[in-house]
């Protein structure tokens, strides 16, 4: 489910697809004799009508904060809400759906054991400069996850002054919106910080990434509703910084575990990063309190065990 396809013309894609789906997932639930249907929302709506084929309850696990597209969430809610439950990632997802009985929140559980490849390593792997001081950004280079902010940022003061700072940029645009990566570096260029820019493109090796940064960077523009990028920094004992909405106040405490900074600005993320970069001492505390918190708080076990919970509340 792309938010490319929140248009009139993707509606009736997914309505066609989801008619074709909703029949032969019905059928295969019931000859296999599936007790429940689980599904997630930023993968396929045929679950829906499948569970409803075979007369069997329907977990819609909610992925999304859907800001952005108030035009068709009114339906898109309605919809959702069919289902018997609506796990949801994060307290600013359940939000959206104003208590609503059926909504609660499980937070999910680390997918990866993250970990830092040591320092001299992961730089000298990735190119960069052994003394530059490095804000990492990973994920989908997109036009809401904010690597612009990142790169606006070194060109505001403290940071414009102060070339040991570089922006390291981990991931690639979806296929086709290649665009986005293009306008990135266009926009490094005219701010005249090209040359502190080092995309390294999709990484398998996120270890070195890890390992290269002195810092994390977090700067997404629309509410992210529990990104596994602040997640897995975090738990490898990166030092993260935020933006301060949707889910990733549940990640990171501001000056406990982490820092939050105004969404969408630039300065505001300067001005943590040059007080990080000046702090070193003060890094290490907040990556060393983030990885035992988040490693406690989003235990996969946990996770598991409260999905098995609600299987068990609905199966009875």
């Amino acid at each position: 489910m792309r938010r490319s396809l929140m248009s009139p013309a993707g509606v009736g894609r997914v309505a066609a697809a989801w008619a074709a789906d909703a029949g032969g997932l019905g059928r295969v639930a019931r000859s296999r004799g599936v007790a429940l249907v689980h599904t997630n929302t930023s993968v396929t709506l045929g679950g829906a009508a499948a569970a409803r084929v075979a007369g069997i309850p329907h977990v819609w696990h909610v992925r999304e904060i859907y800001a952005g597209f108030e035009r068709w969430w009114p339906a898109y809610r309605r919809l959702l809400l069919t289902a018997q439950a609506l796990p949801c990632v994060s307290r600013a997802t359940r939000d959206q759906f104003d208590g609503a009985p059926a909504a609660q929140v499980i937070y999910d559980g680390l997918a990866i054991e993250a970990r830092r490849a040591p320092r001299a390593q992961a730089r000298a792997t990735l190119g960069l400069p052994a003394g530059a001081f490095v804000a990492a950004v990973l994920g989908r280079v997109s036009g809401w996850k904010g690597q612009d902010v990142l790169v606006r940022a070194l060109a505001e003061a403290p940071l414009r002054d102060d070339p040991r700072v570089v922006a390291l940029v981990a991931g690639g645009p979806w296929r086709g919106e290649l665009r986005h990566q293009r306008e990135l570096h266009e926009l490094a260029a005219r701010l005249g910080v090209a040359s502190r820019l080092f995309d390294v493109g999709f990484r398998e090796d996120v270890r070195n990434v890890y390992g290269a940064a002195d810092l994390v960077v977090v700067p997404s523009k629309q509410p992210d509703p529990l990104p596994n990028a602040a997640l897995e920094a975090a738990a490898a004992g990166c030092c993260v910084v935020a933006s301060n909405h949707g889910g990733l106040p549940e990640i990171l405490r501001d000056r406990e575990t982490g820092r939050l900074v105004r969404p969408g600005d630039p300065a505001a993320l300067a001005a943590a990063i040059a007080q990080l970069a000046a702090a070193p001492a003060e890094r290490e505390r907040l990556g060393a309190a983030a990885a035992q918190d988040v490693a406690r708080r989003f235990a996969t076990n946990r996770m598991l065990g409260e999905i098995q919970a609600l299987y068990d509340r609905l199966l009875r």
